[in-house]
């Protein structure tokens, strides 16, 4: 059988046994491309070597066409940004492979795998690729500079997208990947995660934490009766709430100082303007020393000058320290890594865990910070 035609079998099968990656992948029409180490995608087509192909199974054929449409659906073309391209680019394939191997496919020798991204976002996983990463994507990318990935022999390469076709791309593909959802029906897992985070963009953790302020904290009218002296009518009288925030930050290394600060700062905007009492923790394996640091409605949230402490992770500390104060806060948010020793049990009052790298929580909501 012909290379092509053997490409072109996998693709059917890929249609059978994944309805959603086979719906993307015929989005895709296959070029044979001999500059092409292995495999490359502009966003525009597959392209393929045919001895690439030649060497690989049916099944591993499938792991390579999924791999080039996931690709162009999720826009990584579009969603670099400021980025380095070689970290983009390896951050990328490392959010697509896990997925893919967890659909049950199977990936060529030297496919980029780590489990520890199975779920997360190109956006997620760039902070965590070393700036020297030898490591070497599957493809190659040819949209945007001069594309990047696996080298490729001289032979007539096409030309990258330009931004506005770039742009063009980007919605074609949405409503691509909108249509191929309609037509599988429900996804689980990492799939479902990284589509569901594209076509329903999660709040940044700044919009999360306005939300549930601007909840908690707002003017409202009370009907509570008034004393005798001012009569017997009852009328709605104004009065104004009060949020109580705790905020934990970990100082066990994983939150630097600097970015503590940013953090601080930018609650101290948002209490500003919606009236919050804070009181901050700092906490690694146990409680600081010099702690906790109490913050009215018109005082400076602000870094403390020193925190007393030093060793592992642990946030028990700061969830027995509110159940000992026997108060129920708005809101808890925890800076931190994830990585430590967590409560058997979830708290009565909201939780919001403000995480810097790919540790999971057991409850709570998870807001990813790059």
């Amino acid at each position: 059988m012909a290379i092509g035609d053997r490409l072109a079998a996998a693709r059917v099968r890929l249609i059978l046994d994944k309805p959603f990656l086979g719906a993307l992948a015929l989005r895709l029409p296959m070029v044979p491309a001999p500059w092409c180490k292995t495999t490359a995608t502009d966003a525009r087509n597959f392209y393929y070597n045919p001895g690439y192909i030649e060497r690989l199974n049916l099944d591993q054929m499938q792991f390579v066409i999924a791999h080039e449409a996931l690709h162009c659906a999720l826009s990584h073309f579009e969603r670099r940004g400021r980025r380095a391209r070689s970290r983009w680019d390896i951050a990328c394939d490392h959010a697509v492979n896990p997925v893919l191997a967890a659909e049950g496919l199977a990936p060529p020798p030297g496919t980029l795998i780590l489990t520890v991204f199975e779920g997360m976002t190109a956006e997620e996983i760039y902070p965590l690729i070393d700036e020297e990463s030898s490591e070497e994507t599957m493809d190659q990318h040819l949209y945007g500079d001069e594309g990047s990935g696996q080298g490729s022999a001289s032979g007539n390469k096409p030309s990258p997208p330009s931004q506005r076709e770039l742009a063009g791309l980007s919605e074609a593909w949405r409503q691509h990947l909108a249509q191929a959802l309609q037509q599988a029906g429900k996804l689980e897992g990492g799939l479902a995660r990284l589509v569901g985070e594209l076509l329903q963009p999660s709040l940044s953790w700044r919009a999360l934490l306005s939300r549930h302020l601007a909840q908690l904290a707002r003017d409202d009218y009370s009907y509570q009766r008034p004393s005798r002296r001012e009569g017997e009518m009852i009328l709605p009288s104004l009065r104004s709430m009060q949020a109580d925030l705790v905020v934990a930050l970990d100082t066990s290394g994983s939150v630097s100082d600097e970015e503590a600060k940013e953090f601080l700062a930018e609650i101290d905007a948002i209490k500003g303007q919606l009236r919050a009492r804070i009181v901050l923790l700092a906490c690694d394996a146990n409680l600081s020393g010099n702690g906790p640091w109490y913050f009215e409605p018109w005082d400076e949230f602000r870094m403390p000058e020193s925190f007393l402490g030093g060793g592992g992770t642990d946030f028990r500390p700061v969830f027995d320290w509110v159940d000992r104060q026997e108060i129920r806060p708005d809101v808890l948010l925890y800076f931190t890594d994830a990585m430590g020793e967590f409560p058997e049990g979830e708290p009565s009052y909201p939780v919001i865990w403000l995480v810097k790298g790919s540790g999971g929580v057991p409850w709570g909501e998870r807001v990813q910070l790059n």
